[in-house]
């Protein structure tokens, strides 16, 4: 009997691959379980078997700098959905396909002279990513290549384990305080179960961006690797949490997270009206087109 289990383990393991592949392949090239386009039908995620049996690699794919669109959010929340619900994976690493930033954070195109039934679809999306992310079933590892910034950030903190780049041009944080705006709540909370309250703290009023080194330190990555050895080193720690089983992982992962999600899950519509009562200020607004015509103009 042994022996049967023996000869049937790599086959029973290639053909999950298979699976896997074929899946993601249909997500790919806009198969019947492909994600909702919109105007510009570009895929904005890109979902790929890894070599790991039962594990998918996410790539965030929103040249220049992986803003965080409402198109990107819902394709992204989609492209989530689908492999939450799909049995064959059991993980997903996440990773950009942008060279030298993993995420900029919010697209600020669409905080700026926009109404307020836009800005409450835009949040109810990230609102929406968030949970899903931070709440998932499945072992999600963040492997940071690049830059991470702001609401870029907060994808890696919802992860279970963060990879960072050493590149000493690479930062990870929020630093919303510094364009005069303020993270949310969620942020916040995310954030201090991360690194703990003073750290924070003083990351939050400060909008501190941590190079690698200080990043490891702070708490906010749990390893940093050389570049070329970002994905090799998330496929080998995905490997130590899939060897945990799934039921009583995630039971534990949801005792852990639950009462901070329901912070939000209690309060999402006075959190959403807030949002929109902050971003509609006049003042707001004119900060936000002063730092976008400064970056048009860096750009030109």
């Amino acid at each position: 009997m042994a022996l049967m289990v023996k000869m049937r383990s790599p086959a029973h393991s290639w053909a999950r691959r298979l699976v896997a592949a074929v899946r993601c392949t249909e997500w790919a090239t806009g198969g019947k379980v492909s994600a909702r386009r919109f105007g510009s039908q570009r895929q904005l995620v890109m979902v790929e078997p890894s070599p790991t049996a039962g594990v998918a690699v996410l790539k965030l794919k929103n040249p220049p700098v992986n803003s965080l669109s409402l198109e990107f959010l819902t394709e992204l929340n989609i492209n989530l959905e689908k492999l939450e619900n799909d049995k064959t994976f059991r993980g997903i690493i996440i990773t950009s396909d942008c060279p030298r930033i993993f995420s900029a954070g919010l697209d600020l195109k669409e905080l700026c002279g926009k109404n307020p039934a836009h800005y409450t679809e835009y949040y109810k999306a990230l609102q929406n990513l968030w949970l899903r992310l931070y709440l998932s079933n499945l072992v999600l590892i963040s492997a940071i290549n690049g830059s991470c910034i702001a609401a870029g950030c907060l994808i890696s903190l919802a992860c279970d384990y963060r990879i960072l780049a050493d590149n000493p041009k690479y930062v990870i944080g929020m630093n919303e305080t510094r364009l005069g705006l303020v993270a949310p709540f969620w942020f916040k909370d995310n954030l201090v179960n991360t690194i703990g309250h003073r750290a924070s703290e003083r990351a939050l009023q400060l909008g501190l961006l941590f190079p690698p080194a200080e990043a490891l330190q702070v708490g906010i990555v749990d390893k940093v690797v050389p570049e070329d050895q970002v994905q090799s080193t998330a496929l080998s720690v995905m490997a130590q949490w899939l060897a945990v089983q799934d039921h009583a992982r995630h039971l534990t992962k949801n005792m852990m997270r639950k009462s901070t999600a329901d912070l939000l899950v209690k309060q999402r519509d006075a959190d959403i009206q807030n949002f929109i009562s902050f971003l509609s200020r006049d003042s707001i607004q004119k900060s936000l087109q002063m730092y976008l015509a400064k970056l048009t103009q860096n750009k030109g």
